[in-house]
């Protein structure tokens, strides 16, 4: 009784473990690829010759951004507006991908499709994420961007 026992056991140890072995790695899919593309891509904003570095967002309106930029750097006017944001039309208009969103200092969002907004405040609204400015404070963002000066040339760069 005991080996039918001991044998039921291993069948069954066996059986567990066959189960849960991993199908061997080929070298990764497609789909692998575009993901970790995406992942070692960054984009950068250039503004009175500060280049801050973004973490870009996952989605379909950062893939047409990126793609846009591999064209080559827009340079577009960014204005004060609500006193939170610097906002500017970047000539070009986007898939929108608009979640509700309550922003912080360092987002970067997509508003309308065509309009890139670098956020040195909080607003809540439905807006596109394209990425994270990381790294600074509202204060140093604020200060970065020109806040409350006026007109400010942004420059979003693949390099």
């Amino acid at each position: 009784m005991k080996k039918v026992t001991l044998i039921l056991s291993l069948i069954l140890v066996l059986c567990m473990l066959v189960a849960c072995d991993p199908k061997p790695n080929k070298g990764g899919t497609d789909d692998d690829n575009s993901q970790n593309e995406q992942e070692t891509t960054k984009m950068y904003i250039t503004i009175y010759g500060n280049k801050l570095e973004v973490t870009l967002a996952d989605n379909s309106s950062v893939t047409a951004l990126v793609e846009l930029l591999k064209q080559g750097d827009i340079t577009y006017t960014a204005d004060d507006y609500g006193g939170f944001e610097k906002v500017g039309s970047i000539g070009h208009s986007l898939p929108q991908n608009n979640t509700p969103i309550d922003t912080k200092a360092g987002d970067v969002i997509l508003y309308q499709g065509n309009n890139i907004c670098l956020y040195y405040g909080n607003n809540s609204w439905n807006f596109t994420r394209i990425g994270w400015i990381k790294g600074y404070t509202a204060t140093e963002l604020r200060n970065l961007l020109g806040a409350g000066k006026g007109s400010t040339q942004v420059t979003i760069s693949l390099n």
